[in-house]
């Protein structure tokens, strides 16, 4: 809060802060329908309702929508971790495996933190359908860095 105006200060994108609005981020990240239900500095944990705008030419989610996902819950999870050392967490190697195919429905989204040291972090992140498979998992490594006021 500014004290002389009784108003909050402006954010920066990579502000760290717990309440966590993907409405606050550009066109990418909104169309991939990432919901955060729970955040926390060691999980993260959300969803994904998936349909024909996810799809690439052949008829299933693309990909790249899992990618971003884990990307988005690791590097959320990870800055709450740091956030009061003034820093962001960063993505530095994002591998994603896909096991199965899907075309529509709930994916649930689960983030964890593997290791968490001074400099790097490591989280893996677990996509599984409505009846509880494992349908893709990816690693995020990520880096500790200041973060902007």
């Amino acid at each position: 809060m500014d004290p002389e105006t009784a108003t909050p200060a402006p954010r920066t994108a990579v502000t760290p802060r717990l309440e966590v609005s993907l409405e606050d981020s550009g066109p990418f990240l909104r169309a991939s329908g990432l919901i955060l239900d729970e955040i926390s500095a060691v999980r993260v944990t959300g969803h994904l309702e998936l349909g024909p705008e996810h799809h690439t030419p052949w008829g299933v989610v693309h990909g790249g929508v899992y990618t971003a996902a884990v990307e988005t819950a690791a590097s959320v999870g990870a800055s709450v971790a740091v956030r009061d050392q003034g820093q962001v967490a960063v993505g530095l190697t994002n591998t994603t495996h896909f096991l199965r195919s899907v075309t529509a429905g709930r994916v649930n989204v689960d983030a964890t933190a593997l290791s968490q040291g001074r400099t790097q972090q490591l989280w893996r992140v677990d996509f599984t359908d409505e009846s509880g498979r494992l349908i893709a998992h990816g690693e995020l490594r990520l880096q500790n860095v200041a973060g902007k006021s």
